[in-house]
Parts: C-alpha cells; structure tokens; sequence
C-alpha cells in the first residue's frame, strides 16, 4: 500500500466516523422525545386529561392588554351675549314755566337766601326786601335779613318796584321832617346832600345810629330838608341819581 492510499483510507474513516457520530446523536434525541412524549400521555392518561396535540406544539399567544380608548368629551357650549335693543326713551317735552301775573308767596326751603330767591324770579333784591319789611309773619330785620326754612316771603308781582324819591321842592319850609328809607349805595352825607340837610342833624334826630357807615338798604330815617341853601354846581354834579328803591314820606313838623 502506497502512502496516497492510506491518506485516503485516513480520510473516509474520519467521515465514516463522524457520519456515525451525527447518527448517534440524532437517535440519542430522538429516543428522549420519544421518551417524554410517552411519560406526558401516561400522565395524562392517569389523570384522565384530554391531550390536545396542538396545544403543546402552539406558539405562545401574547395576553391581550386592554386599552382604554377615552370618550369623546363634548364641547362646552359658548355662551354668546347678543345686545338686547333697548326701546327708544321717550323724551319728556319740556313742561313750561306758567308765567306769574301777580304776587306769588314762596315758601323757604333749605339753603335758601333773600338773594337766591330774587335770582329765581328775576327780582331787585331790594325790592324783595322792602315789600316784605312790613310783613308781620317774617318779622324781618332789614340790618340782618335772615331767612328761615318755611318762612313765607312775599314775592311781588313781575315789573314791581319801589318807588322812586319824591324831589323835595325848595318852597317847603326849612326844618320840614321827612322819613327816608335807604336804598342801596346810600351814606348819610348823599342823604343831606340830597335833601339839603346835614349829617349832624341826621345824627341828631336818629339816636339809634351810633355809626353814620352802619346804614343799610330800607332803613327808615328821620331827615330835615332844606337846612342849608345849595351851592349852584355843574348840572352833572349837582344831579343825584336814585335807583329804584328809596321813597321819600313828607311829615310835617310838629
């Protein structure tokens, strides 16, 4: 024998052997199924078990997880102002004012005042004030005219006035007694000026007045005329202008 043919020999022994190996194995597992399969349906067998080929040989079936798929949550309704078209307003026409044609008697409310009231009625204050200097029920102080919530002041007639001094004529004997009631803007020397008296003599026959400046409108006082004999002037200087408001009342002397 040649050495080519021993290596050959060598070689196909090495297959036959590893041929015989791969059999052994093959027949060593198979004879350990064949082994547990027989001791499973003796088992089962024993314990009267059905076996169900098909289980054993099933694939594992995953666990269904549950999913909770969540409900639709309806949408929350808007709520939607609408503008409410208000009914036109009635616009209340203008009531008028009733136009007074005599003399009316108010009654004096809180905050009222002798001048707030001859504002309202569109009225000389001073007129105001003398008609109702001689009104009993106000018992008026013409130095201090205050005015009470509920008095009752006379309101005259629309266009009323006071009437205006009377001129005292030249021919009237000196020492003529007089009652003159102040008007506003007055002092006691354009009053003797006026009457062609004198302050001192003013002073004389008025003993209540201490203070020649502390006149006031509607004061009543006692004046003698034609005491001095006026000095001619310029006309517009010797012209003493009177408003509305002073009266002259002629006394005679006793």
């Amino acid at each position: 024998m040649n050495d080519k043919e021993s290596t050959k020999e060598i070689i196909n022994s090495y297959r036959k052997r590893k041929s015989q190996s791969w059999q052994n194995i093959l027949l060593f597992v198979g004879t350990g199924l064949l082994i547990v399969l027989g001791a499973a349906l003796l088992i089962f067998w024993l314990t009267g078990t059905q076996l169900d080929i098909g289980t054993i040989f099933a694939s594992k079936t995953p666990t269904p997880t549950i999913t909770y798929t969540p409900s639709p949550v309806p949408p929350t309704a808007t709520i939607t102002l609408t503008p409410t078209e208000s009914l036109p307003t009635e616009t209340p026409a203008p009531s008028p004012t009733p136009t007074r044609s005599g003399a009316v008697i108010y009654i004096a409310e809180e905050n009222d005042t002798f001048f707030s009231i001859s504002e309202y009625f569109d009225i000389d204050i001073f007129t105001l004030l003398v008609y109702n200097a001689g009104e009993d029920r106000l018992d008026l102080d013409l130095s201090n005219p205050v005015l009470f919530v509920g008095d009752e002041v006379l309101v005259p007639a629309p266009g009323a006035t006071v009437p205006t001094p009377t001129s005292i004529p030249y021919d009237v004997l000196p020492g003529f007694r007089v009652e003159y009631m102040v008007r506003p803007g007055d002092s006691v020397g354009s009053i003797a000026f006026a009457l062609r008296s004198t302050v001192e003599d003013i002073l004389t026959y008025n003993e209540d007045l201490e203070d020649p400046n502390a006149i006031y409108p509607g004061q009543i006082l006692i004046v003698r005329v034609n005491l001095v004999t006026p000095v001619p002037t310029d006309e517009a200087e010797a012209t003493l202008e009177h408003t509305p408001g002073s009266v002259f009342t002629l006394t005679p002397s006793p």
